[in-house]
Formats: structure tokens, C-alpha cells, sequence
């Protein structure tokens, strides 16, 4: 299917009714023992992120980047493009322009189709909300070397595929969990990023069973 035919299913579909927290909560990160965080939902910091679809050698593609071991939050991780709103912005601004700082691409290229249910990250204090958008010109990435150590193309065929949708075990930050995983372009993808991508992946099947 092309893209502009996914983009414009995908718009009328953000318009209606969203998955939302069930279908996050299907890659949150499960913890054996209770643990109470101090960051609450109502002094959450305003954030958005920005899931950019394109096309790449025959295939419709989002970008994912690798977050550099100097940024402040989730060092190392895999990550959609985005950041924390400024007071006198939009969060759909906030999206397109941490996108053009991160990986270089130009505001104007970018249509926005919609957004998926915003998603409250306890450990860092965040709320996201994450947009959807195409970019309408030749992608070529230039990451911003402070905080992106490097950005990749995933084909959407590979986050759909319910075989890269996986889970381990493991000791974090002291506490044994359970951690349900994408893998996506050889990249384990986890936390906040996963639980938005496990909804977009819920809307993007249903566009494009339609």
C-alpha cells in the first residue's frame, strides 16, 4: 500500500476512538515488587514525540534514534525523536521541532496526520504525546551529535509482525522485571517507546487490514 493511502486511513482513524492504556500497558515494563514513584500525572512536564513515516526502497519506514550517553533522560535508549514543550509552543510544534533539532529534517517537509493517546512516564516525570506525521521530501538524516548518537529506519512490516514483539527478564536499577520488547531493525526497543509504539502498531494493523 502507499503511503499517501496509509497516511490518509491513518488520519481518519486518529480522529476517532484510541486503544490507549490497555494496549500500552501491554509493553509496560513489570516490576516483581511494588515500587511507589514521587512524579505524579498533575505536575507532569509537557512533552511530545514524533512518529515520522517515509518511504525507503519500496517500503513505508518510521525513524527511531539512539539517545547518546550526555542527554539527561534515557541515555543510550532507543527512542522516538522528540522533547519537552516549550511554554510558548503547541505540542504538535513541540513534535515537529524537536524532530528538526534531533535528526535535521526541515519543519516544512512534515505534514502531521494525528496523534495517539498521551502517555504519563512516572520514572522521568513525563507526559507524551505522540503525533504522527509524513515527511514529504528526500530523508536524510543529520543527528544532532549532543543527544543522538545515531538514527535508523524501521519498515513497518517489522514492528507489525507479532514475531519482534518480545519479553526478558532481568535485574534493573536493583529490582528484578519482566520486560516486553520490540525488536526492530536489529534494536531492542522498551519503556515509554514501546507503549506508544504498541498502540500505533493496534491503529496501523486495523488501517491497514481495512
Amino acid at each position: 500500500m502507499e503511503l499517501s493511502k496509509i497516511a490518509n486511513k491513518l488520519k481518519k482513524r486518529l480522529q476517532q476512538n484510541l486503544p490507549g492504556k490497555e494496549i500500552q500497558r501491554r509493553m509496560l515494563v513489570k516490576m516483581n515488587e511494588p515500587f511507589n514513584f514521587k512524579n505524579t500525572e498533575k505536575d507532569a512536564i509537557q512533552s511530545a514525540v514524533l512518529i515520522l513515516l517515509f518511504e525507503e526502497n519500496g517500503d513505508i519506514c518510521f525513524t527511531l534514534t539512539k539517545r547518546t550517553q550526555k542527554v539527561e533522560h534515557h541515555r543510550g535508549q532507543i527512542s522516538l525523536p522528540g522533547g519537552a514543550k516549550e511554554s510558548d509552543e503547541s505540542l504538535s510544534s513541540t513534535a515537529i521541532r524537536e524532530t528538526q533539532e534531533e535528526i535535521g529534517i526541515h519543519a516544512d517537509d512534515v505534514d502531521l496526520i494525528g496523534a495517539l493517546s498521551p502517555l504519563f512516564v512516572p520514572v522521568t516525570g513525563f507526559i507524551i504525546k505522540p503525533f504522527v506525521g509524513i515527511i514529504n521530501a528526500n530523508f536524510d538524516p543529520q543527528p544532532a551529535p549532543e543527544e543522538v548518537e545515531t538514527v535508523f529506519s524501521v519498515p513497518v512490516n517489522e514492528l507489525l509482525n507479532d514475531d519482534n514483539e518480545l519479553q526478558e527478564k532481568k535485574n534493573l536499577r536493583g529490582y528484578y522485571v519482566n520486560i516486553p520488547y520490540f525488536l526492530l531493525s536489529g534494536h531492542k526497543v522498551w519503556g515509554a517507546t514501546a507503549m506508544i509504539l504498541s498502540e500505533f502498531k493496534t491503529v496501523l494493523k486495523e488501517v491497514m487490514d481495512a
